[in-house]
């Protein structure tokens, strides 16, 4: 028997203006299920998980919450999430634990909960520090810490990692993927990182301009892709210009004339590589540098939109 979701979404849209930030959403998530909601600012993620969080609500569709909807449960609803925004403003002059303890203190929960979530969010020698001298990745934390009070069923975590240092960003992950091995906690992430999803995420999902342009599985997203490799390179020549590539059946060179840098998806590579460095030499060019790597999320997005998720940044 297939249980029930905790999460539907079902044909939600929503617009501001003349603008539709969320077109016609509708997926679903399960019990312990970490799923990314994955694309550009300005993509719909942020709308689309403020209406899961009933701090807006759909123009049309429905979203159904363990069974439950914003409008007739709102109580219990919010007995079962824990979320954190893009940004979370704290009193400064609290300490970490009497932060905590506050927000505790509505659940009505106590100090053994609270000292549980330090440890979990690994705050330990900053409990009597206030707030106002948390580094950026510190404040993120207490910020999780506050959201995983309530022990909830579903977090919602809404751009968790932006503006971190790689360091602090790989410190919340630690915390999220031991959430997720020790607790069965389903977790709403969106985020314009790929790595990100890929490390965290059990499902992704691609919006952008409030509509799903592929979603499943890291596998299942690359497995038409699987085989091809991207082959990045450098040239000796400076200032090169598109135009230095000529149209070619077997090579379609993308050269960002910024980064002086190139790329161009490879199938078999064994085969084709002497064949690309006869095509530099035809157009008068001298390779420098190369890479060999597998297709990424990102390689799939420019794909999919014919540009960078971080175009628009």
């Amino acid at each position: 028997m297939v249980s029930q979701p905790l999460v539907e979404v079902v044909d939600v849209i929503k617009s501001f203006k003349d603008v539709k930030a969320v077109n016609g959403l509708s997926f679903s998530v399960r019990e312990g299920q970490f799923l990314a909601l994955l694309g550009p600012n300005g993509a719909g993620k942020t709308t689309m998980v403020e209406m899961i969080e009933g701090i807006q609500f759909p123009d049309k569709g429905d979203i159904i919450i363990d069974g439950k909807t914003w409008h007739n449960h709102e109580e219990e609803i919010h007995r079962i999430i824990g979320l954190s925004l893009q940004e979370t403003r704290f009193t400064d002059k609290l300490n970490v634990r009497e932060t905590l303890s506050l927000f505790a203190s509505f659940y009505g929960l106590g100090r053994d909960r609270v000292e549980e979530v330090i440890n979990l969010v690994n705050l330990d020698e900053k409990r009597k520090s206030y707030v106002v001298n948390l580094s950026g990745g510190q404040r993120q934390r207490l910020a999780l810490g506050i959201a995983l009070l309530n022990n909830p069923k579903i977090l919602l975590l809404d751009e968790p990692t932006t503006g971190l240092d790689p360091t602090a960003r790989r410190e919340v992950w630690s915390i999220l993927k031991k959430l997720k091995k020790e607790a069965n906690t389903s977790l709403i992430l969106t985020t314009h990182y790929m790595e990100e999803a890929e490390q965290l995420c059990d499902y992704i999902i691609i919006i952008d301009h409030g509509k799903i342009l592929k979603e499943g599985t890291l596998d299942q997203l690359l497995i038409t892709e699987r085989g091809k490799k991207i082959l990045e390179f450098t040239l000796k020549e400076e200032g090169i210009k598109p135009e230095a590539f000529p149209d070619n059946n077997s090579f379609n060179v993308q050269w960002d004339m910024d980064k002086q840098k190139g790329n161009l998806e490879l199938i078999k590579f064994e085969s084709q590589l002497p064949k690309f460095l006869n095509y530099l030499h035809t157009c008068g060019l001298t390779l420098e540098n190369m890479e060999i790597r597998k297709l990424s999320l990102d390689d799939l997005f420019i794909d999919l939109t014919g540009r960078h998720i971080h175009e628009n940044e």
